[in-house]
């Protein structure tokens, strides 16, 4: 693979909202720390995310000293939430999968709500050791993760997005590339490979931490969700059902999990381990 580099690190706080590129990160068992420990839910206890409210795109999340977050959108005053003790939880349905989760304080539900126009409840997962296992159909013995789609980690590389945003321009909606690596909100992306080098990854490293690859990660709606201005558009998802498609899936990025854990830098060497 030559030299390949971690280029960058992306940790989106609360699911769904925009998050923040950090130099580092430690890589904990079941993802990125900090890595999307909140997420919403509606008045049923179901996720809310950018499949049915692209709005989500618009609002941002990053990380405050001692655990909390900080909430922000245009032309709303923002809202810093602390990490709420755990004395009670609900339960959330992640994608049919039931998680028990902590409620956040009354204002920060107001305050999700009022930018989506929905009563939401703003939720936190206090114990991901325990709460989530991976898929078993995917997943070794004791695998868990956050309230990520369904695997800790997300990896992409800048040569397969080049790759992909030539195929695009050559399609009946080029007008709509050449699309951002945000669209796909990966977790780590990896410079200076061939493009698609992924699709060929089963165990990595990066720096001195190693990770499984999963399974590769079919793509949703929300790829094709302007992430500065929520609109929607066709791409990529046109481009990618006539060129990446593996079984019913439209493929792009791998779903990796930690192997072990440590801290992973910006500018790390990533080596393909199998």
């Amino acid at each position: 693979m030559g030299n390949a580099v971690l280029q960058s690190i992306h940790v989106h706080p609360v699911k769904a909202f925009r998050g923040v590129s950090p130099r580092e990160a430690v890589v904990e068992p079941w993802g990125l720390a900090g890595d999307r420990r909140w997420v919403l839910i509606d008045d049923g206890g179901k996720v809310v995310t950018q499949r049915e409210q692209p709005r989500l795109a618009l609002a941002a999340a990053e990380l405050v000293p001692g655990g909390g977050i900080r909430l922000s959108a245009p032309g709303r005053d923002p809202v810093t939430v602390p990490v709420p003790e755990p004395s009670c939880t609900v339960t959330v349905n992640i994608f049919g999968t039931k998680v028990e989760a902590v409620p956040a304080p009354d204002a920060a539900h107001a305050w999700c709500g009022d930018h989506l126009g929905l009563d939401v409840r703003l939720v936190h997962m206090d114990d991901p050791a325990t709460r989530r296992p991976v898929d078993p159909d995917y997943a070794l013995p004791g695998e868990t993760v956050n309230f990520a789609d369904g695997y800790p980690l997300l990896v992409a590389t800048t040569a397969s997005l080049d790759s992909l945003n030539s195929l695009l321009a050559q399609g009946d909606h080029a007008a709509e590339g050449p699309l951002p690596m945000n669209r796909f909100r990966p977790n780590v992306v990896v410079a200076d490979t061939d493009a698609w080098a992924e699709d060929d990854w089963s165990r990595i490293s990066i720096g001195d931490v190693e990770f499984r690859v999963a399974k590769m990660c079919g793509r949703c709606v929300v790829t094709t969700t302007d992430q500065a201005t929520a609109e929607r558009g066709k791409e990529p998802l046109r481009t990618l059902a006539r060129h990446r498609r593996f079984g019913s899936q439209l493929v792009f990025g791998q779903n990796l999990v930690p192997r072990s854990t440590g801290t992973i830098r910006v500018g790390d060497p990533v080596r393909v381990l199998e």
